[in-house]
């Protein structure tokens, strides 16, 4: 199986995890698939009354250099963490 199909299946099976994860976890996948879909953080970082956008828009721009199949190894083997 490709990295893309991969990428593809961990993207669905993310959303039949056996139970929600931790908020600073559900960052992290948000920001690894960001990463992997659309390269580093771009535009205007949220104002401090968009909390939610501020702390997704934070943990994506932390992952800035990080190459786009990286970030896909690393949201496939997280997913399949979390399945178990």
């Amino acid at each position: 199986m490709s990295l893309q199909e991969q990428f593809t299946q961990a993207q669905a099976d993310s959303k039949n995890l056996p139970e929600r994860p931790d908020n600073l976890t559900l960052l992290q996948i948000y920001a690894l698939y960001k990463q992997a879909t659309s390269g580093d953080a771009g535009g205007e970082r949220p104002g401090f009354t968009d909390m939610v956008g501020r702390a997704k828009f934070d943990a994506w721009a932390a992952l800035k250099g990080t190459s786009p199949e990286d970030a896909m190894r690393q949201y496939i083997d997280l997913v399949a963490d979390l399945k178990d």
